[in-house]
């Protein structure tokens, strides 16, 4: 069901006197909302996976990996991390100023609206919104219109095990968002594309609002040619593969030696073969592009391609399916590199040397993760000092998501704010310095009232005269 526009103002300000009542306030009521939504997840996995089989044809296995174990893991654990992440600081300071008590405190932002894409609608929902109820914030979630059944789901489900006073959905497509936008809010966390993140960045400008924004990109893949070539297709089409290539962090095109095509090609063909034997049209394995639309653009994407399509996965315009499909000899300019692909659409790019690789990559807005399958840590390092992007991971694909000790993060056109467990926290937190002047101190003080003896100014001034040591260069 639409969420009416006009009551959408409405709901903000209850949430924002939710948040000023403190109820959010105490570290046991945040533990328990975030136990509450690892068993919405875990009680409603049936209804989510029926759910987004209906929206995105994702296969159950892959759903109940990615999203519904990702939210009950992530919850779990910042329940347990919590009142250690909340916990005030006390930052070691110069002993003449250890008596003023410097402190920080972790306070949470306030009220905040979390905007979430279609892809993978679960985990890019809850995986925000833990941050949020673990910072102590209040939140409005808007999930996409793209995924009716799991949008409407989450209407139904949310204020089962979450306090409604503190967490709402609201649902609906442009009128709806836009409203949203006019609103104020203490921070705004938005997973999407670069074209609607600029919309949202010039309506949280007019109130001075704090975004984070994780946006995506082409994310590029270096193959090194002395590394073992069939392990590293293996797990690019793995990467690839998910959600039929509709994530942030899907492997878009691959830079390799030119001489080493056509074993990558092979080797693509074997895995293909192994992981859908019966193709993967029919696959239960495989997902479903999103829509009409999106499946158009990918097939028109193929139908203008430069390249050589050697591995033509079959596509049913009906059923929204697109089998895997691998095009080589993709120069600058073609079609296959105009956009982020967001499906199982890989372009190969031939290149003569690593050189010619990074400044293929850096000729491009910066990725929000850059690839690269090499064992020389030479060759990873040239990757780590000559290239930008909001990650950069060696020898795998997509598997860093696991690691929730690691920030993730874009980095320009890829977007921009830490997220993952206590990234998350700190996002919605602020830290707010302060020092308690004892009355003690005043005689220590006393030098810096005007009028200022000559001795006085000295002392104040001391520290423009420090000497700076020579540099070493």
């Amino acid at each position: 069901m639409v969420t009416l526009v006009s009551t959408i103002p409405k709901i903000r300000d209850a949430l924002r006197a939710t948040f000023r009542s403190g109820l959010t306030r105490p570290i046991p009521w945040r533990q328990h909302q975030l136990y509450q939504l690892a068993r919405m997840a875990q009680n409603e996995r049936e209804l989510i996976c029926d759910a987004l089989k209906k929206d995105l044809g994702k296969p159950k296995t892959e759903v109940l990996m990615a999203e519904v174990g990702g939210v009950i893991e992530g919850a779990l654990k910042s329940a347990e991390r919590l009142p250690e992440w909340a916990k005030t600081e006390y930052p070691d300071v110069p002993d003449w100023q250890k008596s003023w008590k410097p402190a920080i405190y972790k306070a949470p932002r306030g009220t905040v609206l979390i905007i979430s894409p279609w892809n993978y609608p679960m985990i890019l929902t809850f995986q925000p919104l833990m941050g949020a109820i673990a910072a102590g914030c209040t939140a409005v979630l808007k999930p996409s219109e793209l995924v009716p059944t799991f949008s409407q789901l989450l209407d139904e489900i949310v204020p089962k095990y979450l306090d409604q006073n503190a967490y709402r959905v609201v649902n609906g497509a442009v009128p709806e968002t836009s409203k949203l936008l006019e609103l104020q809010w203490d921070h705004i966390f938005y997973t999407g594309n670069g074209r609607v993140a600029r919309i949202v960045a010039s309506a949280a400008a007019k109130h001075l609002t704090p975004l984070s924004l994780e946006l995506g990109g082409k994310s590029p893949v270096v193959i090194d040619s002395a590394y073992d070539i069939d392990l590293a297709a293996k797990r690019i089409l793995w990467g690839k593969c998910n959600n039929a290539g509709q994530i942030c962090v899907a492997p878009d095109y691959i830079l390799v030696q030119r001489d080493k095509q056509d074993e990558l090609v092979q080797a693509f063909q074997k895995h293909i073969d192994a992981f859908f034997p019966k193709g993967a049209l029919d696959s239960p394995l495989f997902g479903s592009i999103v829509s009409d639309l999106h499946h158009k653009r990918l097939t028109s994407l193929l139908s203008r391609t430069k390249g050589k399509v050697v591995l033509q996965g079959r596509a049913d315009a009906a059923r929204r399916r697109l089998e895997p499909t691998i095009v080589k000899d993709v120069a600058d300019g073609d079609s296959l590199l105009e956009e982020e692909i967001f499906g199982p659409i890989l372009p190969i790019v031939p290149v003569d040397s690593l050189d010619q690789a990074i400044n293929f990559v850096n000729a491009r807005p910066h990725p929000l993760v850059l690839y690269a399958f090499s064992d020389n840590e030479r060759m990873k390092q040239q990757l780590v000092s000559e290239t930008q992007s909001g990650g950069i991971v060696f020898n795998d694909t997509f598997q860093q998501l696991t690691v929730n000790e690691l920030p993730f993060t874009g980095v320009g056109e890829s977007g921009y704010g830490y997220q993952f467990m206590k990234h998350t926290y700190d996002t919605f937190t602020q830290l707010r310095s302060s020092i308690d002047m004892p009355k003690e101190a005043e005689a220590h003080l006393a030098m810096r009232y005007p009028p200022h003896s000559e001795e006085a100014v000295r002392t104040l001034t001391a520290a423009v005269y420090t000497p700076i040591p020579p540099s070493r260069l």
